[in-house]
């Protein structure tokens, strides 16, 4: 584990991580159930109805495997001791961050250097 942030700390992250794993594999697989019973037959506006389900489903799907790779990078950091250190700024990030949101790789901080490059780039 990390020497810099507290084990407790390192260990309720990892809580959360799990229990937000498990919730997006529960999610992902509810929603893979309600899209098999969508008819794909019918007039144009039952074709319409799936064709829209079926596109919101892969939207949805696709935010929930990035998310799930994130919370495996989060689970593989604490593995290798690096969780709860900033990539840009390599500081210790802040508690409370790392609490509400446990896979985030960036401090308050790193986060706001990573915005300003971005806007300095995207004009």
């Amino acid at each position: 584990m990390t020497n810099r942030i507290s084990e407790n700390l390192v260990i309720e992250c990892r809580r959360k991580l799990l229990t937000a794993k498990q919730d997006l594999l529960n999610r992902f697989r509810t929603a893979q159930r309600e899209l098999v019973h969508i008819e794909k037959g019918g007039d144009e506006a039952d074709q319409s109805v799936a064709h829209i389900a079926e596109h919101s489903f892969l939207i949805s799907q696709d935010r929930m495997r990035n998310q799930l790779m994130e919370i495996e990078m989060a689970l593989g950091r604490i593995e290798t001791g690096t969780f709860g250190i900033c990539e840009e700024t390599e500081e210790t990030i802040e508690a409370d961050r790392l609490l509400a949101i446990p896979w985030t790789r960036l401090s308050i901080e790193g986060a706001e250097l990573r915005e300003a490059v971005g806007r300095k780039f995207a004009r």
